[in-house]
């Protein structure tokens, strides 16, 4: 076999492979020879048809095997020599194919964009800042005062009164379709927050200005997408009974509202939420020093970048942007969106990061464990509630989507291994100051 490089410019890459008709034939008949004892053929015991027999039967078929294993082992075998990592597959074309026949030599071009040689970093050089916030009495009083809302009481209104949106109205009711009951569309005494958007578009609203004592027919549409394909898009109507209207009343701040939300009393409670807010404090602080690092290293590391990565990077960037400005068009039957200067910039600061913290978690020895990748599936599962196991199989199965979980875990566990080397200072400021810090990072 005889490898000829034909491109050599920057990263691109090109090679000319021939693999000579005695080359293919003696591989062909390699793989005869091997399958020879397994053989089955009628007059002839097993594992004794003739090779000559078994190449006229089995020729066509093997020569195919034959040439694609020939072409894939010298191609590992230029990589393994060469020490090359191509960014994307190769391409290959078979240079004769129109013209090729049986006892011919076969010529093989291939293509490819090389991985760069990424130069080494001195992370103590790199100087971060880490914004520390601590939790204080004000923040904890104000998350507790949200608590306290979030767990509402409700009192009875003055006699007359009419329910206003945040009202609870408690309502006998009976719902209809072309004048029959349907399964499921009754209740008694039944507590319904005006505003909680719990029930049917349109319902609750109907309900705003009734009295303790009204009768309301409220007229709806369930929506195209119910979970009921027999209700779906039908006009309803519901006889109501409104029996009594409460206004809210927060909940009082005290040992009773803390075993509602699973404390043992008010101090616990209050231990509770300020761990809480300094852990939020910490993620968004880890947020803006993260930024200030991929931001150094964006300065700090050059190195030359495959044309192919940025390329699709800045297609994939200016796809999502045009869908984020226009979320009525879905799917990909569009114009093409073709990536402008802004699009192209920030492709390349994506190619150059993810390639280099990509080479520093592969020299650090950076590894996602099972155990956070089952941790991270089971985290993805919460968003589709009650098939969740179905969910795990689906990503046990998917190669892609695992990668699509492990690589955001693998960048950050490569982040967090520079930072332990970089020259880190804190910096106490309050959660006002953090804030700005977290939504400039939206802006850039």
């Amino acid at each position: 076999m005889q490898v000829t490089e034909t491109l050599n410019e920057g990263l691109k890459r090109g090679y000319s492979i021939k693999l000579t008709a005695a080359e293919l034939d003696k591989k062909v008949n390699e793989k005869l020879q091997e399958a020879q004892p397994d053989v089955e053929m009628k007059g002839f015991r097993k594992g004794k048809v003739p090779l000559a027999l078994l190449k006229r039967q089995f020729g066509q078929r093997i020569l195919g095997e034959a040439m694609q294993e020939t072409i894939d082992g010298a191609m590992s075998k230029h990589f393994e020599d060469s020490g090359d990592r191509p960014a994307l597959q190769p391409n290959i074309e078979m240079q004769n194919g129109e013209k090729w026949k049986e006892g011919d030599d076969v010529e093989v071009s291939m293509t490819y964009e090389a991985l760069p040689s990424i130069p080494d970093v001195d992370f103590s050089k790199i100087k971060l800042q880490k914004l520390v916030v601590k939790s204080d009495k004000a923040a904890v009083d104000e998350a507790l005062d949200n608590l306290a809302s979030s767990a509402n009481d409700f009192k009875d209104r003055k006699k007359g009164s009419k329910a206003k949106d945040g009202d609870q109205v408690v309502i006998d009711f009976l719902g209809t379709v072309d004048g029959e009951a349907f399964e499921g569309g009754s209740s008694e005494d039944y507590p319904l927050v005006l505003g909680s958007n719990s029930f049917i578009p349109g319902f609750e609203e109907q309900l705003i200005g009734c009295k303790a004592g009204d009768d309301k027919n409220v007229k709806v549409t369930f929506p195209d997408d119910y979970g009921s394909k027999d209700l779906a898009g039908k006009n309803a109507e519901f006889a109501c009974k409104v029996k009594n209207v409460k206004e809210p009343v927060p909940a009082k701040i005290n040992d009773e509202l803390a075993t509602k939300f699973g404390a043992e009393d008010l101090k616990a409670l209050k231990t509770q939420i300020s761990e809480r807010l300094e852990s939020e404090y910490g993620g968004a602080a880890r947020a803006v020093m993260k930024r200030q690092l991929l931001d150094a290293l964006d300065k700090k590391v050059k190195f030359e970048l495959p044309p192919s990565l940025v390329e699709a990077e800045a297609k994939q960037i200016a796809h999502q942007l045009f869908h984020d400005e226009n979320p009525d068009i879905e799917g990909h039957d569009h114009e093409e969106v073709k990536p402008s200067k802004e699009h192209n910039k920030l492709a390349e600061r994506r190619v150059r990061l993810g390639l280099l913290l990509a080479e520093l978690g592969q020299k650090a020895e950076v590894e996602v464990s099972d155990a956070e990748m089952t941790q991270a599936i089971m985290a993805q599962s919460r968003q589709y509630p009650g098939q969740e196991k179905e969910f795990f199989e689906f990503i046990q199965k998917n190669q892609q989507m695992q990668q699509q979980l492990r690589a955001p875990i693998f960048e950050d566990k490569v982040v967090d291994h520079i930072f332990e080397q970089a020259a880190v200072t804190d910096k106490k400021v309050d959660k006002t100051e953090l804030q700005k810090a977290v939504e400039a990072l939206d802006e850039d």
